[in-house]
This record gives structure tokens, sequence and C-alpha cells, in this order.
């Protein structure tokens, strides 16, 4: 082995070690060593909100969108409110949240001919499973009317929730926290077949309570 493969080596043990320790680390800290230039405090930001930006994106696509290209919005995202935090005025996760679903509601509006169809009906579904307890607003609605819908979508809600059964319902809020298949199948101890099926007959049932709306 020569030299230059020990040095190389070594520098990739040390960033290893390096990435390791980021782990453990808050999200301010993180900032705080990302302002030093130490762009291994990204990556590991990256990856900490990575569940994060699924469970943004998975109402959408219980709606019939695309998980793959809502994910890579929501990354996009995640990018924009690493970019652009400011320590200080708010947690990164509030701010992180805020900024990916703006950017996967920005998609959705430019694939949609009918302005914010879906996004009334995700609305009802995205509030089942809340993150931390905080809500955001995902279309920018007059307010008032937001208030006239409320008990029409709270009804639709409840109604949905009644179609499923106690499996379908944890493998629902399961699905909506960001797991993947793998690890639904985990926590549940049932096959990802057996996930995969569920998850498609929740679609079919929460498509069949909104064409009876």
């Amino acid at each position: 082995m020569n030299k230059q493969s020990v040095v190389g080596d070594s520098d990739e043990a040390l960033q290893t070690a390096l990435a390791k320790s980021y782990e453990t680390l808050s999200d301010e800290a993180l900032f705080s060593e990302l302002q030093k230039g130490h762009l291994a405090a990204q990556d590991v930001l990256i990856r900490r909100y990575t569940r994060v930006v699924r469970a943004c994106s998975r109402p959408y696509f219980l709606n019939g969108g695309d998980s793959e290209d809502l994910i890579q919005e929501g990354m996009l995202g995640l990018l924009s409110a690493i970019r652009n935090y400011v320590p200080g005025k708010s947690s990164f996760k509030t701010f992180a949240i805020l900024c990916i679903r703006r950017s996967i509601i920005s998609a959705v509006r430019s694939a949609q001919t009918k302005n914010n169809t879906i996004l009334n009906d995700s609305l009802s579904i995205d509030q089942i499973v809340s993150e931390d307890g905080i809500t955001f607003p995902l279309a920018e609605q007059d307010p008032e009317t937001l208030i006239i819908n409320r008990d029409e979508r709270k009804r639709l809600e409840n109604e949905f929730i009644r179609t499923l059964s106690k499996f379908e319902q944890h493998v629902l809020t399961l699905y909506l926290n960001g797991l993947s298949y793998h690890e639904m199948a985990v926590e549940l101890c049932r096959s990802m077949k057996s996930i995969d099926n569920a998850v498609q007959r929740i679609r079919r049932k929460y498509e069949a309570v909104r064409k009876e709306e």
C-alpha cells in the first residue's frame, strides 16, 4: 500500500467519524457547523428530514399524485429551508415543514387544471396526522371560506376513517408519518405486500368517499 493510499484512507475515516459525530447534534448545532463551512452537517440535516419530506408528500400521493415527483419537490423545499433558515426565529423543523409543503403545493398547482381542487381534497386527510401538533394552511384560501367548509371537511374525514379497518387505520397513520413500506412492515409485523395492498385499498376508499361528496 503506497503512502497516497494510506493518506486517502485516513481522510475518508476522518470524514466518516466526523459525520457520525454530527448525527447526535441538534439542528441548531448543525447549522452552527454549516456556517463554519462543514458540509457534512448539511448531509445530516437532509437525512434527518427525509422522512418529514415523505410525510408531507403522502396526502397528495394518496389523492393520485406521483410519489417520486412529489418527494423530489419536497426535497427541493428542504434544501431551500436549509439555505434560508435563520436560527433563532423559529425551530428549523417548523420552518422546514413550511418550505417543504410550499414546494409540493407549488408543484401540484402547476400540474392541475382545476386550480385548488386537489389542495382542498388533501386538506382533510392531511389533518388526520399532524406534525407535533403543528398545522399549516395548505392553500392560500379566503379564511371565511375555510371556516364555512371546516364542518364539511371534518364530516368527510370522519366518513373516510369509518370505511377503514383497524389495520388500514394503522397503516394510514404510519404512511402519513413518512414511514417506508419496509418500516411499516416491521412496525406492524406484516409483509411489505400486505402493506402495499392496504395502501391501495386506502386510496380506493378515499377516492370513493370523495366521489360521493
